[in-house]
């Protein structure tokens, strides 16, 4: 299987990228996250991209998710709205832990608030369904329908049964 090699290959299966947390409010736009591949106080900027971005951009497939590597002294996660604001996070020392609690808190949204969505998402009922279990158990109870044969014969000439005589 191709897409089991490299490193850590679990980070690209899809239970590994529903088990993220982070889903961002809808008003973000563009996430920045800016490390330095060497240094210990970027270490948990570093352990976060690689294992929990992957999970960011699953669940926020609107927001463009952009890594900036070894542009800046100090790691940082920028957060830009769609009016044009901006949020500021310092991730600086910070374990890869402490970076997704804090961004739980400060840009993404409350667990009531993702189930309440998720609710609203699920399926409805397709009103065009018809049989056991449905909203109409019969086609004869949509109006401009025929009625039902039990109740109301069918014409012959809608019949397959006297179409084929007719045409022997």
């Amino acid at each position: 299987m191709p897409f089991m090699k490299g490193r850590e290959p679990i980070r690209r299966t899809i239970n590994y990228l529903n088990a993220g947390k982070l889903v961002l409010r809808d008003k973000i736009k563009i996430f920045t996250l800016n490390y330095n591949t060497h240094g210990d106080h970027h270490t948990g900027a570093k352990e976060y991209v690689f294992w929990n971005l992957p999970q960011v951009q699953y669940k926020n497939p609107e927001v463009q998710v952009v890594t900036f590597k070894n542009m800046t002294p100090s790691p940082f996660i920028r957060c830009y709205y769609e009016d044009g604001k901006e949020i500021l996070i310092d991730v600086d020392s910070k374990t890869r832990d402490e970076i997704e609690k804090h961004l739980l808190k400060v840009v993404g949204k409350s667990l009531e608030q993702q189930a309440t969505e998720a609710r609203l998402a699920e399926k409805k009922d397709n009103p065009a369904n018809i049989g056991v279990g449905c909203e109409k158990s019969c086609i004869c109870e949509i109006p401009g329908q025929i009625p039902c044969p039990s109740v109301v014969p069918v014409p012959k000439h809608m019949r397959g049964k006297y179409r084929h005589q007719q045409s022997n």
